[in-house]
């Protein structure tokens, strides 16, 4: 690539007070880094070059009043152009320009601009109109100013827009992602309230069934009480003593067997001289003279009563 350096020599050579003229050099790129170091050449004439493009840091050049870049084969400016704020006369003639950037809008020092003889964009085109003359291209730079402007303002609207309609977006989606949290919340808490539900039946179900197995033992126990209120009554357990006058009957009776039978032997047998039988008879003859009083009858019928 052919710089300023190498087809004229140091630029410094070719500043003429305020002015630096690049024009028919030859250049493909701009020497932005020396040009930088050249804050006193407010005017620059780069045109009659073979420059397609213009490096960002070009916009660096703050301190430019007038450019002239016409004549070369620019199909577009920088983004930032608009940082260009001391920019009062722009010649873009004859390039290959379909648009402005945005940032065109903030050269509010611009006072003349020539757009002739490039493929313009219609609206763009219309808006800027010819410059022919000094008042032409005075009204070109006003005119495409205020497009610019409108451009901008529209731009920024429509940036608010879809600024707007991406916080309702997320919006949108942080309550469908909170109502979302809040039904699975909801879900856990029901479940776990089902679960405590289901073990305190089941803390209920083992309590009861303890207490049952308490109160088996005690009904066992209880079952006489329980006739008197309305239960099948049962027959109370027989008693001791019950069971030892029934042997003292037993007994008794044995004894009153073995008495007969002796008193049988006494009293009809050859036994009757026998002086045990003689004593057996005694005892009989008494017992029978007793009876006879009924008071031996009247003792045992009155132990009968009492049974």
């Amino acid at each position: 690539m052919t710089k300023a350096g190498n087809k004229g020599g140091n630029l410094r050579d070719k500043l003429d007070g305020n002015e630096l003229d690049l024009s028919l050099s030859d250049l493909n790129e701009v020497p932005v880094k020396e040009l930088a170091a050249l804050p006193k050449a407010t005017v620059l004439d780069l045109s009659c070059n073979k420059l397609s493009t213009l490096p960002s840091d070009f916009c660096g050049l703050t301190h430019l009043v007038k450019l002239d870049l016409s004549k070369n084969k620019l199909q577009q400016l920088p983004a930032d152009f608009g940082r260009l704020v001391n920019l009062q006369h722009l010649d873009l003639l004859n390039n290959r320009l379909v648009t402005l950037p945005v940032s065109f809008a903030q050269l509010k020092s611009l006072k003349w601009l020539d757009l002739k003889d490039n493929p313009l964009d219609p609206v763009l085109a219309k808006v800027a109109g010819d410059c022919l003359d000094e008042k032409q291209c005075k009204q070109c730079a006003n005119k495409v100013l205020q497009h610019m402007k409108a451009v901008q303002a529209d731009q920024e609207r429509e940036r608010q827009r879809r600024l707007e309609v991406e916080r309702e977006a997320e919006k949108k989606r942080e309550a469908k992602q909170q109502a979302k949290e809040a039904k699975e919340r909801e879900l856990r808490k029901r479940e776990k309230a089902e679960e405590k539900e289901r073990r305190r039946k089941e803390y209920d179900a083992q309590k009861a069934s303890k207490k049952e197995q308490e109160k088996k033992p005690k009904k066992e126990t209880n079952q006489a009480p329980k006739s008197k209120s309305g239960s099948r009554p049962r027959k109370p357990p027989p008693r001791k003593h019950a069971r030892s006058w029934v042997m003292l009957k037993v007994l008794l009776l044995l004894l009153l067997l073995c008495v007969a039978g002796g008193l049988v032997a006494c009293r009809m047998t050859g036994l009757q001289q026998q002086p045990l039988c003689n004593s057996v008879n005694t005892i009989y003859d008494n017992a029978v003279q007793g009876l006879r009083h009924h008071e031996i009858l009247r003792w045992v019928l009155q132990t009968d009563s009492q049974q």
